[in-house]
């Protein structure tokens, strides 16, 4: 399958990094000449110097013969004039990164038809919703829904005196409808047997039915309440599409910039929240404001290391928990380290959406797990899949994979190598980074 991506910015690189990790065929055009050249120096890609925009571009063979592009330039109206070009020429899907709300709001079928748009991408919007979604979940690092909302994973660090930290899991006293799906130990993911054990700080992955998990996360709310106040520091696109969000849960939002319109922007779509010009680091602001006595505070400006600064100083003046959102990936897992609670990609979150539109089929959902180490994919067992109506223990599975929940008959299964696959099944599976081109044709039907 050959993929296109126009502009090699930030989503542009992160897409193509990963897509080229999969083995897939991937071109990258690119007018900047520096970014090119990283792309060329760092991705096993092709890159091509041009305007992505031009109609002699798009008329390319390398474009023409594509199964599907991914417009992420700077510019939404170049976005949207290249997936109208690249459909005229025959690329089979369109992807565009769309950040204005004013497109966004246009209908699917005038984007479809008319723009030539198979999908819009907008990170800010998909950052606000992950956070949304987790700060709904007081206790967990991350929390995604599978199966229409059926089955539930949940992410935790676990801490030294948990209850369930040196315990072999064939020994562990939790529900049978959960499952300890993955262990994620010193940057190493590991699919954990019986005997393996928890351990202080690991980053632990249950799986299971939506009910039974919402009532498991007590066991981990020891520390944690819900959010009943949220300081956001940043009213860019992410804070105002977020604290709207919020406070439609029921949450008390204070919003802190120093550009006095965006303040005005945010200030008009709250009712009961507040939009203050001001400067986040000014720690005589942040005190007199009751930072201490946030239950959450958001960093989301457009700058990383500020919005590190700002986590560490609303840690330090008593905010009980701090979400950081960064456009470099590589910026997780340090900021994790120096006390962050959750980090949050918005390239790798995109990132997420745009693998679940490529592999399309039966692939309902594609999670990007602890910095795409791991993906959570959701699918639908086809007909013709090699694996159903077998066991588990029959399937003959790679060990990288582990096949975490199956809904059959509207029914959540935790499953154990006695389980069989049946065609229409949805399954939740956990595989390691450069192992979904090997695993998935034992989920795809054949030809």
């Amino acid at each position: 399958m050959r993929i296109v991506v126009v502009g090699a910015g930030k989503l542009g690189y992160s897409v193509a990094q990963l897509l080229a990790d999969d083995q897939y065929d991937v071109v990258v055009i690119e007018q900047d000449e520096k970014r090119r050249e990283v792309v060329k120096n760092s991705l096993d890609v092709l890159t091509i110097g041009a305007n992505g925009a031009s109609p002699m571009t798009m008329q390319e063979g390398f474009v023409k013969d594509a199964d599907m592009l991914l417009a992420s330039t700077d510019s939404d109206e170049a976005n949207m004039i290249i997936c109208s070009l690249a459909k005229q020429n025959g690329v089979k899907h369109t992807v565009a990164r769309i950040r204005n709300t004013d497109y966004a709001q246009l209908s699917d079928a005038f984007l479809k038809d008319t723009m030539k748009i198979d999908m819009i991408l907008n990170p800010e919007q998909i950052t606000a919703k992950e956070i949304n979604r987790i700060l709904m979940t007081p206790a967990a690092l991350n929390v995604e829904d599978y199966a229409e909302g059926r089955v539930r994973m949940f992410e935790v660090k676990l801490r030294k005196d948990s209850p369930f930290a040196g315990i072999p899991l064939k020994k562990l006293e939790i529900p049978k409808q959960i499952l300890v799906a993955m262990i994620f130990r010193n940057n190493e993911m590991i699919i954990p047997h019986g005997d393996d054990v928890m351990r202080d700080n690991d980053h632990v992955f249950f799986v299971g039915g939506k009910d039974v998990i919402h009532d498991f996360e007590s066991e981990f709310t020891t520390t944690h309440s819900k959010a009943e106040r949220v300081i956001i520091i940043g009213a860019g696109r992410t804070g105002r599409f977020l604290a709207p969000l919020l406070e439609q849960q029921g949450l008390f939002v204070k919003i802190i910039d120093k550009n006095k319109e965006r303040c005005q922007l945010i200030a008009q779509k709250l009712n009961r929240g507040i939009a203050l010009h001001g400067d986040g680091t000014d720690i005589d602001l942040l005190v007199e404001e009751g930072i201490a006595e946030a239950d959450v505070v958001v960093c989301v400006t457009e700058d990383d290391k500020l919005n590190l600064l700002l986590a560490l100083l609303a840690k330090h003046l008593g905010a009980a928990k701090t979400i950081v959102r960064v456009a470099r990936n590589e910026y997780v897992e340090l900021m994790e380290k120096v006390g962050v609670d959750i980090v949050l990609s918005s390239r790798l979150l995109s990132s997420g959406e745009v693998l679940r539109f490529i592999r399309r089929g039966g692939v309902v959902s594609v999670s990007l797990l602890e910095g795409a180490k791991a993906e959570a994919i959701e699918l639908i067992l086809p007909e013709n899949s090699p694996i159903a109506g077998k066991r588990l223990r029959d399937a003959a599975l790679d060990k990288e994979c582990l096949v975490c929940a199956v809904v059959h008959d509207n029914e959540v299964v935790v499953p154990n190598g006695d389980t069989v696959l049946w065609p229409g099944d949805r399954v939740v599976i956990f595989v390691k980074a450069g192992y979904v081109k090997i695993v998935m044709p034992a989920f795809e039907g054949q030809e």
